[in-house]
């Protein structure tokens, strides 16, 4: 059992979350992190972003060794571009970048951006501090054209209760905001297992339990609500960074 000390976060309609994920050049990891624990975060709530989650893949596969994941959350969608902006003209933080690369970018190309929403059967996001290990998960499902809804509906009244019945900690579920972020097929999502093994047996037991294999099958009578694998679901097990407000 996790000990946490938790601070609600209610979302005003007009708020939105980003998730923004960084690839490094190789080797620079490490530097890309320096520079986020020592001035970036507190940069970004200096011009009015607010630090959600910092994390970094378990797997090489995944970009153990050269990525960030990480979910900030904004005023509004035109908000983020302004504080951005602010952002990236403050004194503090050209200095502070110029330091991190005096030995070479550490980027190998530029972030991935994509602004959330968070649905109507997301718990209200905690900001956690647990006072044990504990890894997370970040899943994202692509559905056909015009299967979102429904795979809404089993999320809503089914899927999240037999989460919770199978020992899966719910963090916050999204979907995409706009045109440009592919609206109407996605939904992404983050847990937390007391490990990846913890994580594996709770999925197994939560795939064999019969009232999920019912909900499923009624669920997908006129159709299946994701694409084949691999497009169809994708999960990234990842462990929080020591400065991330949730962890």
């Amino acid at each position: 059992m996790f000990s946490v000390t938790a601070q609600p976060l209610i979302a005003k309609d007009s708020e939105v979350y980003e998730l923004r994920i960084y690839t490094t050049q190789e080797g620079k990891l490490d530097a890309l992190l320096a520079r986020f624990r020592d001035h970036t975060c507190r940069l970004f709530e200096k011009h009015g972003i607010k630090n959600i989650g910092y994390w970094v893949p378990l797997s090489k596969e995944d970009g153990a060794e050269n990525t960030l994941i990480y979910i900030l959350k904004h005023t509004s969608e035109a908000g983020a571009k302004a504080s951005f902006s602010e952002f990236g003209k403050d004194p503090e933080w050209q200095a502070a970048r110029k330091a991190s690369e005096k030995n070479g970018k550490i980027l190998a190309k530029p972030p991935e951006s994509l602004f959330l929403k968070t649905t109507d059967y997301s718990p209200p996001l905690l900001i956690e501090a647990a006072n044990g290990k504990r890894v997370f998960e970040m899943r994202t499902y692509t559905t056909p054209p015009g299967k979102l809804d429904a795979l809404h509906s089993r999320f809503r009244d089914h899927t999240i209760k037999l989460f919770s019945k199978h020992g899966m900690n719910h963090v916050c579920y999204w979907v995409p905001t706009s045109p440009m972020n592919e609206p109407g097929t996605k939904l992404i999502y983050i847990l937390s297992h007391a490990s990846p093994e913890a994580g594996l047996a709770s999925f197994t037991a939560f795939r064999a339990d019969p009232e999920w294999i019912a909900a499923k099958a009624e669920s997908e009578k006129d159709g299946v609500l994701t694409l084949p694998q691999p497009e169809g679901v994708k999960s990234i097990y990842m462990q929080a960074t020591n400065f991330s407000p949730i962890r």
